[in-house]
Formats: structure tokens, sequence, C-alpha cells
């Protein structure tokens, strides 16, 4: 199902309606494919749309002003990319589809309408955006005062505690259709440091890579590496819903 990921996600922290889930899947019906490489939304742009990433993987980048990209989030399947936008008016920063990305375009006014007299539905949307708050808190975190392997160690950790949740790891296996560019920019480190940490994490016998996609080989002792809490995901939070 190809809202699945979404689906399963809000339904962690809520336990939705079916008229909640019905309503939210109508919305998604405009759906478009964004080849890779192509912004889903540029920094400036005033979106007339929720995005709702349904298929593939994208960033939320900045572009400083000698050209360089540090990127604050990596989007998969189930994440919005700019929930409550409409109300700041314009984007501080871009979105863009790493890999080919099936995207949801959710009229903002719809969505507004949608949650006025659904209380767990809304509920369920603002877990998403302070998850997302608290992703970038440990992303600041993770760059600031973390060491390379426990950068991408737990940059692992976190895209598979989050494929996780929305169903896309079978035996501690996951896409991760990231080149060593991409890592470096979401963890202030050069290419070729990457290489040289992801070499020492399956030196370690802790992860195996290849053909895009990753198995982690010792949760535990990745975790452990990396010093990785995951509390700041809220995965456990459950908001009861009145019947």
């Amino acid at each position: 199902m190809r809202h699945g990921p979404l689906i399963a996600k809000l339904a962690t922290v809520a336990d939705l309606h079916e008229a909640d889930v019905e309503s939210l899947v109508a919305l998604c019906d405009d759906e478009r494919i964004v080849p890779a490489r192509e912004n889903i939304v540029s920094e400036g742009e005033r979106p007339e749309h929720v995005h709702v990433i349904l298929e593939g993987w994208a960033a939320r980048y900045k572009i400083l002003a000698n050209g360089s990209r540090q990127i604050v989030a990596f989007l998969i399947p189930g994440d919005f990319c700019d929930l409550h936008v409409a109300i700041l008016g314009h984007m501080d920063h871009g979105i863009v589809a790493l890999t080919r990305c099936r995207v949801a375009y959710i009229p903002s006014g719809a969505l507004d309408a949608l949650t006025a007299d659904r209380n767990g539905l809304t509920k369920a949307l603002w877990w998403a955006t302070l998850v997302d708050e608290g992703v970038l808190r440990e992303w600041i975190l993770n760059v600031g005062r973390r060491d390379a392997i426990e950068r991408i160690a737990h940059l692992l950790c976190e895209m598979h505690a989050r494929m996780a949740l929305v169903g896309l790891v079978q035996d501690d296996q996951l896409a991760l259709p990231l080149t060593q560019d991409q890592l470096a920019d979401a963890t202030g480190l050069t290419a070729v440091h990457v290489n040289r940490t992801l070499q020492r994490l399956r030196g370690m016998n802790l992860i195996e890579t290849g053909s895009g996609m990753l198995t982690i080989l010792n949760v535990r002792a990745l975790r452990e590496t990396a010093g990785f809490n995951g509390n700041y995901l809220h995965i456990d939070r459950r908001v009861a819903v009145p019947r």
C-alpha cells in the first residue's frame, strides 16, 4: 500500500479512527513523481501544498554562499516535508529528492480543515512535527560533539529505527540509497573521511553495505558505538483518542 508508511507512522502514537485514515488517504490522491536531484520545494518558495514522501528518499538542506551544502535531515516514506510551513509563509530551506520520489501534494487549506475537528489526527501530526525538531537537535549534537565513527554510527542507528517504524526493515536490513558525498554533507565530514569510517564499521563486523542496502550485523553493538539513545524519536508515545 503506497500510503502504508504514513499511516504506520501516525498510528504508532495515536489510535486513529478509521475515518481519520480514510480522510488522510483521500487527501494524498494528488501524487507526483519527482526525479532524483530535483527540488521538491525550494528555499524562499511559498508552497501552497503540504508535501508527503510516499516513496524514495529526500533531504532538507541549506546552501552556503560558497556553494557548499549542509544536509539537516533525511526524509523517508511517511515523512511530511513542510507540515506547518503555511504558518510561516515561505521556506527557509530547500528539500531535494535524493532518489526518484513519489510525493503527495496536499492543499494546505484541506489539511487544516481535516484536522480542525479530528483530535487524534491533529495530535499525531503535531507529534510528527515535534519529532522532526528532536531529530534536528540530535543532528546538531552529532555534528558538534561526536567523533567521526560516532556520527556515522549514530546516523545509521537513527535511520534503522525510523525505517523500522514504518515497516521498511527486514532482518535488520534496509535501503540506504545515499552516496558518500551525501553522508558527508549530513555529518560535516569529507567524503574521504566517510569512506574510511564506513570501512572501520565494516571491519568491526557491525555493518555490511552494498547496492544501496545496509545490513546491521549487531544492532546493540552499533548503538553502543554510537552512544545511541532513541528517546528523541518518541516512538513509544501513544495518544489515546476517545471513540
